[in-house]
Protein backbone atom coordinates (compact mmCIF):
# COMPACT_ATOMS: atom_id res chain seq x y z
CA UNK A 1 0.00 0.00 0.00
CA UNK A 2 1.65 3.27 -0.97
CA UNK A 3 0.36 6.40 1.00
CA UNK A 4 0.18 9.34 -0.82
CA UNK A 5 -1.93 12.77 -0.73
CA UNK A 6 -2.71 13.24 -4.53
CA UNK A 7 -2.94 10.68 -6.95
CA UNK A 8 -3.60 12.06 -10.66
CA UNK A 9 -4.91 8.94 -13.07
CA UNK A 10 -3.76 10.00 -17.34
CA UNK A 11 -1.15 12.19 -18.58
CA UNK A 12 -2.58 13.84 -21.39
CA UNK A 13 -2.87 17.64 -21.08
CA UNK A 14 -5.27 17.35 -18.31
CA UNK A 15 -3.54 15.26 -15.92
CA UNK A 16 -0.15 17.11 -16.69
CA UNK A 17 -1.97 20.58 -16.16
CA UNK A 18 -2.87 19.39 -12.99
CA UNK A 19 0.68 17.96 -11.95
CA UNK A 20 2.57 21.10 -13.11
CA UNK A 21 0.37 22.86 -10.60
CA UNK A 22 0.15 20.29 -7.57
CA UNK A 23 4.52 20.49 -8.72
CA UNK A 24 4.47 24.88 -8.55
CA UNK A 25 2.67 25.05 -5.55
CA UNK A 26 4.58 22.60 -3.48
CA UNK A 27 3.95 19.36 -4.09
CA UNK A 28 6.55 16.98 -4.80
CA UNK A 29 6.35 14.17 -6.63
CA UNK A 30 6.37 10.34 -5.61
CA UNK A 31 6.64 12.07 -2.32
CA UNK A 32 2.72 14.10 -2.04
CA UNK A 33 1.63 12.87 -5.71
CA UNK A 34 1.47 10.62 -8.18
CA UNK A 35 1.13 10.80 -11.74
CA UNK A 36 -0.25 7.32 -13.01
CA UNK A 37 -0.68 6.87 -16.93
CA UNK A 38 -1.82 3.81 -18.88
CA UNK A 39 -0.43 4.62 -22.22
CA UNK A 40 2.76 3.40 -23.39
CA UNK A 41 4.82 6.72 -23.66
CA UNK A 42 4.39 9.98 -23.25
CA UNK A 43 1.72 12.17 -25.59
CA UNK A 44 -1.51 11.33 -24.05
CA UNK A 45 -4.19 10.37 -27.01
CA UNK A 46 -2.16 11.89 -29.23
CA UNK A 47 -0.20 9.58 -29.65
CA UNK A 48 -2.35 7.44 -31.31
CA UNK A 49 -3.69 9.86 -33.97
CA UNK A 50 -3.56 9.04 -37.66
CA UNK A 51 -0.44 10.12 -39.60
CA UNK A 52 -2.39 12.75 -41.71
CA UNK A 53 -3.17 14.55 -39.13
CA UNK A 54 -0.42 17.01 -39.37
CA UNK A 55 0.15 19.75 -36.67
CA UNK A 56 -1.24 22.42 -39.31
CA UNK A 57 -4.25 20.24 -39.23
CA UNK A 58 -4.99 21.11 -35.90
CA UNK A 59 -7.28 23.44 -34.42
CA UNK A 60 -6.92 25.02 -30.93
CA UNK A 61 -4.43 23.42 -29.74
CA UNK A 62 -3.12 25.11 -26.33
CA UNK A 63 -0.05 24.96 -24.84
CA UNK A 64 0.37 23.29 -21.66
CA UNK A 65 0.86 25.74 -18.63
CA UNK A 66 4.84 27.11 -18.34
CA UNK A 67 6.43 25.89 -21.54
CA UNK A 68 5.10 27.31 -25.10
CA UNK A 69 4.96 24.87 -28.07
CA UNK A 70 7.06 26.33 -30.58
CA UNK A 71 8.82 25.80 -33.96
CA UNK A 72 6.70 23.03 -34.56
CA UNK A 73 6.57 22.23 -38.30
CA UNK A 74 3.15 22.35 -39.58
CA UNK A 75 3.94 19.11 -41.72
CA UNK A 76 4.48 16.90 -39.13
CA UNK A 77 2.30 14.33 -37.93
CA UNK A 78 0.46 15.91 -34.77
CA UNK A 79 1.13 12.66 -33.04
CA UNK A 80 4.93 13.21 -33.13
CA UNK A 81 4.79 16.56 -32.60
CA UNK A 82 2.48 17.04 -29.42
CA UNK A 83 3.96 13.40 -28.10
CA UNK A 84 7.57 15.16 -28.00
CA UNK A 85 6.56 18.33 -26.61
CA UNK A 86 4.83 15.71 -23.90
CA UNK A 87 7.82 14.07 -23.34
CA UNK A 88 9.75 17.50 -22.86
CA UNK A 89 7.65 18.95 -20.56
CA UNK A 90 7.29 15.96 -18.00
CA UNK A 91 11.36 15.77 -17.88
CA UNK A 92 11.47 19.93 -17.64
CA UNK A 93 8.75 19.99 -14.84
CA UNK A 94 10.23 16.63 -13.64
CA UNK A 95 6.41 15.09 -13.08
CA UNK A 96 7.41 11.44 -13.20
CA UNK A 97 4.90 10.18 -14.87
CA UNK A 98 4.48 6.27 -14.16
CA UNK A 99 3.69 4.04 -17.11
CA UNK A 100 1.90 2.18 -17.95
CA UNK A 101 -0.24 1.79 -14.85
CA UNK A 102 -3.42 0.46 -15.93
CA UNK A 103 -6.26 1.77 -13.16
CA UNK A 104 -8.82 -0.75 -12.48
CA UNK A 105 -10.79 0.95 -9.48
CA UNK A 106 -10.82 3.52 -7.35
CA UNK A 107 -12.75 2.36 -3.87
CA UNK A 108 -13.60 4.44 -1.07
CA UNK A 109 -11.44 2.79 1.83
CA UNK A 110 -10.40 3.33 5.23
CA UNK A 111 -10.26 6.70 7.49
CA UNK A 112 -11.54 8.70 4.61
CA UNK A 113 -9.18 8.21 1.85
CA UNK A 114 -9.61 6.64 -1.72
CA UNK A 115 -7.77 3.24 -2.63
CA UNK A 116 -6.39 3.53 -5.93
CA UNK A 117 -5.76 0.07 -7.38
CA UNK A 118 -4.02 -0.21 -10.30
CA UNK A 119 -2.26 -3.04 -12.02
CA UNK A 120 1.48 -1.62 -10.22
CA UNK A 121 -0.21 -1.66 -6.92
CA UNK A 122 -2.49 0.60 -4.65
CA UNK A 123 -2.62 3.79 -3.48
CA UNK A 124 -4.41 5.04 -0.75
CA UNK A 125 -4.82 9.08 -0.99
CA UNK A 126 -6.60 11.98 0.60
CA UNK A 127 -7.69 13.17 -3.37
CA UNK A 128 -8.17 12.17 -7.22
CA UNK A 129 -7.81 14.48 -10.43
CA UNK A 130 -9.13 11.89 -12.82
CA UNK A 131 -7.88 12.77 -16.36
CA UNK A 132 -8.58 9.78 -18.26
CA UNK A 133 -9.87 11.97 -21.41
CA UNK A 134 -12.57 10.04 -24.05
CA UNK A 135 -9.84 7.96 -26.60
CA UNK A 136 -10.50 4.80 -24.82
CA UNK A 137 -13.92 5.17 -25.05
CA UNK A 138 -14.82 5.40 -29.18
CA UNK A 139 -18.56 5.62 -29.27
CA UNK A 140 -20.60 2.91 -31.70
CA UNK A 141 -23.91 3.28 -32.78
CA UNK A 142 -26.20 0.57 -33.49
CA UNK A 143 -28.15 0.06 -36.15
CA UNK A 144 -30.39 -2.60 -37.54
CA UNK A 145 -28.65 -5.07 -39.75
CA UNK A 146 -25.61 -3.48 -38.68
CA UNK A 147 -24.17 -7.16 -37.98
CA UNK A 148 -25.16 -8.20 -41.69
CA UNK A 149 -22.39 -6.05 -43.23
CA UNK A 150 -20.48 -7.37 -45.51
CA UNK A 151 -17.56 -5.31 -45.37
CA UNK A 152 -15.59 -3.11 -43.24
CA UNK A 153 -16.57 -0.95 -40.41
CA UNK A 154 -13.68 0.98 -38.41
CA UNK A 155 -14.48 3.55 -35.89
CA UNK A 156 -12.14 7.01 -35.94
CA UNK A 157 -9.83 5.75 -33.17
CA UNK A 158 -8.52 2.79 -35.98
CA UNK A 159 -8.14 5.50 -38.72
CA UNK A 160 -4.85 5.50 -39.81
CA UNK A 161 -4.96 7.41 -42.84
CA UNK A 162 -7.00 7.50 -46.43
CA UNK A 163 -4.71 5.33 -48.75
CA UNK A 164 -6.25 2.34 -46.71
CA UNK A 165 -9.49 3.18 -48.62
CA UNK A 166 -8.72 3.61 -52.59
CA UNK A 167 -11.09 2.17 -55.18
CA UNK A 168 -13.68 1.79 -52.31
CA UNK A 169 -16.84 3.34 -51.64
CA UNK A 170 -17.05 4.62 -48.18
CA UNK A 171 -19.79 5.39 -46.03
CA UNK A 172 -18.50 7.91 -43.04
CA UNK A 173 -20.96 8.63 -40.24
CA UNK A 174 -20.89 11.62 -38.00
CA UNK A 175 -20.62 15.83 -38.23
CA UNK A 176 -17.84 16.34 -36.77
CA UNK A 177 -14.78 17.71 -37.28
CA UNK A 178 -13.46 13.69 -37.32
CA UNK A 179 -16.32 13.04 -39.88
CA UNK A 180 -15.28 16.14 -42.26
CA UNK A 181 -11.74 15.50 -41.97
CA UNK A 182 -11.75 11.42 -42.87
CA UNK A 183 -14.24 12.95 -45.99
CA UNK A 184 -11.83 15.32 -47.54
CA UNK A 185 -8.92 13.11 -47.22
CA UNK A 186 -10.91 9.96 -48.44
CA UNK A 187 -12.59 11.51 -50.94
CA UNK A 188 -9.41 11.69 -53.83
CA UNK A 189 -8.22 8.33 -53.26
CA UNK A 190 -11.78 6.71 -52.86
CA UNK A 191 -14.32 5.17 -55.85
CA UNK A 192 -17.27 6.89 -53.91
CA UNK A 193 -17.51 8.82 -50.58
CA UNK A 194 -21.39 8.98 -48.64
CA UNK A 195 -21.52 11.36 -45.95
CA UNK A 196 -24.77 10.56 -43.10
CA UNK A 197 -25.28 12.01 -39.75
CA UNK A 198 -27.91 12.62 -37.61
CA UNK A 199 -28.48 16.22 -37.65
CA UNK A 200 -27.95 18.83 -40.22
CA UNK A 201 -24.06 19.96 -39.60
CA UNK A 202 -23.86 23.63 -38.79
CA UNK A 203 -20.75 25.41 -40.20
CA UNK A 204 -19.46 28.50 -38.20
CA UNK A 205 -18.43 31.59 -40.27
CA UNK A 206 -16.27 33.82 -38.84
CA UNK A 207 -13.52 34.12 -36.22
CA UNK A 208 -14.21 32.25 -32.98
CA UNK A 209 -13.67 35.02 -30.10
CA UNK A 210 -12.98 34.55 -26.25
CA UNK A 211 -17.00 35.59 -26.07
CA UNK A 212 -18.27 32.77 -28.08
CA UNK A 213 -15.66 30.17 -26.68
CA UNK A 214 -17.14 30.95 -22.90
CA UNK A 215 -20.80 30.49 -24.26
CA UNK A 216 -19.86 27.33 -25.65
CA UNK A 217 -18.32 26.04 -22.70
CA UNK A 218 -20.91 27.75 -20.38
CA UNK A 219 -23.56 25.24 -22.45
CA UNK A 220 -21.35 22.12 -21.80
CA UNK A 221 -21.22 23.09 -18.05
CA UNK A 222 -24.63 23.38 -17.62
CA UNK A 223 -25.12 19.78 -18.72
CA UNK A 224 -22.75 18.73 -15.89
CA UNK A 225 -24.23 20.54 -13.33
CA UNK A 226 -27.26 18.83 -13.67
CA UNK A 227 -25.37 15.03 -13.86
CA UNK A 228 -25.94 14.78 -17.32
CA UNK A 229 -24.03 13.31 -19.83
CA UNK A 230 -21.10 15.66 -20.90
CA UNK A 231 -21.27 16.49 -24.89
CA UNK A 232 -18.01 18.05 -26.54
CA UNK A 233 -17.22 21.61 -26.87
CA UNK A 234 -16.99 21.20 -30.23
CA UNK A 235 -20.51 19.91 -30.57
CA UNK A 236 -21.87 23.46 -29.56
CA UNK A 237 -19.65 25.46 -31.21
CA UNK A 238 -19.98 24.47 -34.66
CA UNK A 239 -17.33 23.87 -37.22
CA UNK A 240 -15.16 25.89 -38.81
CA UNK A 241 -15.77 27.11 -42.35
CA UNK A 242 -12.54 26.98 -43.68
CA UNK A 243 -10.80 27.10 -47.21
CA UNK A 244 -10.63 23.30 -47.42
CA UNK A 245 -14.44 22.96 -46.02
CA UNK A 246 -15.53 24.94 -48.59
CA UNK A 247 -14.03 23.37 -51.40
CA UNK A 248 -15.35 20.47 -50.31
CA UNK A 249 -18.86 21.62 -50.43
CA UNK A 250 -18.17 23.03 -53.58
CA UNK A 251 -16.98 19.75 -55.04
CA UNK A 252 -19.62 17.95 -53.48
CA UNK A 253 -17.94 16.02 -51.12
CA UNK A 254 -19.52 17.16 -48.15
CA UNK A 255 -22.76 16.64 -49.54
CA UNK A 256 -24.63 15.87 -46.23
CA UNK A 257 -27.25 13.05 -46.07
CA UNK A 258 -29.55 12.28 -43.64
CA UNK A 259 -28.89 9.43 -40.95
CA UNK A 260 -29.94 5.97 -43.16
CA UNK A 261 -32.18 3.77 -40.99
CA UNK A 262 -30.71 0.38 -41.69
CA UNK A 263 -27.38 -1.73 -42.74
CA UNK A 264 -27.50 -4.42 -45.54
CA UNK A 265 -25.41 -6.76 -46.02
CA UNK A 266 -24.04 -4.62 -49.36
CA UNK A 267 -24.35 -1.09 -47.68
CA UNK A 268 -27.07 1.46 -46.31
CA UNK A 269 -30.65 1.62 -46.45
CA UNK A 270 -33.28 4.52 -46.07
CA UNK A 271 -37.11 4.23 -45.24
CA UNK A 272 -37.62 5.36 -48.77
CA UNK A 273 -36.18 2.72 -50.42
CA UNK A 274 -32.83 4.70 -51.35
CA UNK A 275 -29.85 2.50 -51.08
CA UNK A 276 -26.00 3.28 -51.21
CA UNK A 277 -23.66 0.21 -51.97
CA UNK A 278 -20.77 0.40 -49.21
CA UNK A 279 -17.30 -1.70 -49.28
CA UNK A 280 -16.65 0.19 -45.76
CA UNK A 281 -18.89 1.84 -42.84
CA UNK A 282 -16.31 4.71 -41.12
CA UNK A 283 -18.26 5.65 -37.76
CA UNK A 284 -16.63 9.03 -36.97
CA UNK A 285 -18.75 9.35 -33.82
CA UNK A 286 -17.15 10.69 -31.04
CA UNK A 287 -15.69 8.83 -27.77
CA UNK A 288 -17.45 8.57 -24.43
CA UNK A 289 -15.90 9.87 -20.63
CA UNK A 290 -13.29 6.74 -19.55
CA UNK A 291 -14.68 6.77 -15.90
CA UNK A 292 -15.50 2.94 -15.70
CA UNK A 293 -12.85 2.75 -12.72
CA UNK A 294 -14.82 5.33 -10.68
CA UNK A 295 -17.94 3.29 -10.96
CA UNK A 296 -16.90 1.57 -7.14
CA UNK A 297 -17.69 5.33 -5.63
CA UNK A 298 -21.54 5.73 -7.25
CA UNK A 299 -20.80 9.17 -8.53
CA UNK A 300 -23.52 9.31 -11.70
CA UNK A 301 -26.72 10.83 -11.45
CA UNK A 302 -29.63 9.03 -12.58
CA UNK A 303 -29.36 11.39 -15.56
CA UNK A 304 -26.38 9.07 -16.82
CA UNK A 305 -23.52 11.76 -15.86
CA UNK A 306 -21.53 12.42 -12.96
CA UNK A 307 -22.65 16.10 -11.43
CA UNK A 308 -19.72 18.41 -11.37
CA UNK A 309 -19.09 21.55 -10.17
CA UNK A 310 -15.97 23.90 -11.35
CA UNK A 311 -14.00 20.19 -11.33
CA UNK A 312 -15.32 18.28 -8.20
CA UNK A 313 -17.66 15.88 -8.34
CA UNK A 314 -20.71 16.96 -6.16
CA UNK A 315 -21.28 13.60 -4.48
CA UNK A 316 -17.35 13.25 -3.51
CA UNK A 317 -15.33 16.48 -2.70
CA UNK A 318 -12.22 14.64 -2.69
CA UNK A 319 -12.93 13.97 -6.81
CA UNK A 320 -11.92 15.65 -9.27
CA UNK A 321 -12.41 15.52 -13.04
CA UNK A 322 -10.42 17.52 -15.17
CA UNK A 323 -10.81 17.46 -18.98
CA UNK A 324 -14.22 16.23 -18.64
CA UNK A 325 -17.44 18.32 -20.02
CA UNK A 326 -16.16 21.72 -20.25
CA UNK A 327 -12.82 21.39 -19.77
CA UNK A 328 -12.35 18.95 -22.10
CA UNK A 329 -10.87 21.32 -24.80
CA UNK A 330 -7.14 22.08 -24.15
CA UNK A 331 -7.38 25.51 -22.79
CA UNK A 332 -9.79 24.19 -20.94
CA UNK A 333 -7.96 21.58 -19.55
CA UNK A 334 -5.35 23.66 -18.63
CA UNK A 335 -7.35 25.99 -16.28
CA UNK A 336 -9.29 22.60 -14.89
CA UNK A 337 -5.81 21.90 -13.52
CA UNK A 338 -4.91 25.04 -12.02
CA UNK A 339 -8.85 24.71 -10.35
CA UNK A 340 -8.71 21.63 -8.67
CA UNK A 341 -5.47 21.89 -7.66
CA UNK A 342 -6.40 24.57 -5.62
CA UNK A 343 -9.39 23.09 -4.25
CA UNK A 344 -7.40 20.31 -3.16
CA UNK A 345 -4.96 22.21 -1.25
CA UNK A 346 -8.08 23.98 0.34
CA UNK A 347 -9.10 20.44 1.09
CA UNK A 348 -6.69 19.01 2.56
CA UNK A 349 -6.04 22.05 4.36
CA UNK A 350 -8.93 22.31 6.16
CA UNK A 351 -9.73 18.44 6.83
CA UNK A 352 -6.50 16.58 7.44
CA UNK A 353 -7.06 12.67 7.26
CA UNK A 354 -4.52 10.68 9.45
CA UNK A 355 -3.10 7.81 7.36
Amino acid sequence: MNNIDVVVIGAGQAGLAGAYHLRRTGFEPDRDFVVLDHSPAPGGAWQFRWPSLTYGKVHGMHALPGMELTGAAPGRPSSEVVAEYFDRYERTFDLRVRRPVDVRAVREGPDGRLLVESSAGTWSTRALINATGTWDRPFWPRYRGQETFGGRQLHTAQYSGPEEFAGQRVVVVGGGASGTQHLLEIAPYAAATTWVTRRPPVFREGPFDEGAGRAAVALVEERVRQGLPPKSVVSVTGLPLNDAVRQGLADGVLDRQPMFDRITPTGVAWQDGRHVAADVILWATGFRAAIGHLAPLRLREPGGGIRVEGTRAVADPRVHLVGYGPSASTIGANRAGRAAVRDIRRLLTQAPVAA
